[in-house]
């Protein structure tokens, strides 16, 4: 299994980090969990928003890497890409969750160029 594939498991992981987070601390209703984390503020609602955004994400960096290979891309070229995705998502989050919205959209720009890198490779 290539690295590429490997970082769509973690990408696909990485919105329950994120959704753990936004649970973490008490207080958490798991009869209502939707409800209860609509009424969250701060670190919380943000870890929140941060797991929706990469469930979002997940799709398109996906096909990406699936087309890359389909297509025969240069592995080595579609591996760094991905690593590149992972490690700018994995930032968006920590950015998010801290509440740094100027290095959260500078990580979103890197991940989403890192997925067009990869279709470019394919």
């Amino acid at each position: 299994m290539t690295i590429a594939y490997w970082c769509i498991l973690i990408a696909g992981l990485l919105p329950y980090l994120a959704t753990g987070i936004a649970k973490s601390g008490g207080g958490y209703d798991n009869r209502n969990p939707r409800d209860w984390l609509a009424k969250q503020t701060g670190q919380r609602a943000r870890a929140n928003a941060a797991q929706k955004n990469s469930f979002e994400a997940f799709p398109f960096f996906a096909a990406a890497v699936l087309v890359a290979h389909a297509a025969h891309g240069p592995q080595a070229r579609v591996d760094t890409y991905a690593e590149l995705f992972i490690a700018a998502r994995v930032l968006y989050v920590v950015a998010y969750i801290y509440d740094y919205a100027l290095m959260r959209s500078l990580f979103w720009v890197v991940g989403i160029g890192s997925v067009i890198a990869i279709f470019s490779a394919a």
